[in-house]
């Protein structure tokens, strides 16, 4: 059984992730500003925030995973990509993070262009590129610490959830489409492809997204 803090964890992405988790049997801790009225029966709730990092870094002692779900934007805008990188740098060595970024920074095709940057709606690319940032940090990380990143498909989001088909793929850097170009994945599959790779790592310190 693993220890996974899930940071917003009762966002979309991040109590989808909860619910997959305690589902599996793992030991979860759901990490948000304010706690939740419905909550996952299993789970433990707490109130962190990213703005505030030495008392949200002593919440997650004893974690073996954390997975940041926190989206930059709103009065998050601007403030996920340096408290995160001040977050990762004082955990423990041994925890692995994982974090959920957006479409943007996957690519249109093998070696070609950023999503963001072909054809990005303009009010969504602060966000998109923020999300970038971070993975940036992760990679330039030189301690050694295992780190995950996950690019969604394009049509993730609350206003599009989906139901849970415990299936999806996985493609690579490339953002993932159906045979008609439309890209999708439910909320709930997104925390499936989560929690497979926390149990069964297949990336490393790599990057990877996900859709139908």
């Amino acid at each position: 059984m693993t220890t996974i803090a899930v940071l917003g964890g009762t966002g979309y992405a991040g109590r989808h992730i909860v619910a997959e988790a305690v589902r599996r049997g793992h030991t979860v801790l759901s990490v948000a500003r304010t706690a939740p009225s419905e909550r996952v029966e299993g789970a433990t709730y707490v109130e962190g925030t990213l703005l505030d990092v030495p008392a949200l870094a002593s919440e997650l002692t004893g974690a073996d995973v954390v997975v940041s779900a926190v989206a930059p934007r709103g009065d998050m805008e601007g403030q996920v990509r340096g408290n995160l990188e001040a977050l990762f740098s004082v955990l423990p060595d041994d925890v692995r993070v994982g974090v959920i970024g957006g479409a943007g920074g996957s690519l249109v095709a093998p070696g070609g262009p950023r999503v963001v940057d072909s054809g990005f709606p303009d009010e969504f690319k602060a966000e998109a590129l923020e999300a970038i940032g971070v993975l940036e940090d992760l990679q330039a990380e030189q301690s050694g610490r295992d780190w995950f990143y996950i690019h969604p498909a394009g049509g993730f989001g609350a206003w599009n959830p989906g139901e849970r088909t415990g299936s999806y793929r996985d493609g690579g850097d490339v953002i993932v489409t159906d045979a008609d170009g439309e890209s999708f994945i439910s909320g709930a599959d997104l925390a499936v492809a989560v929690l497979d790779e926390i149990e069964n790592p297949k990336h490393s310190r790599e990057r990877f997204t996900v859709g139908y």
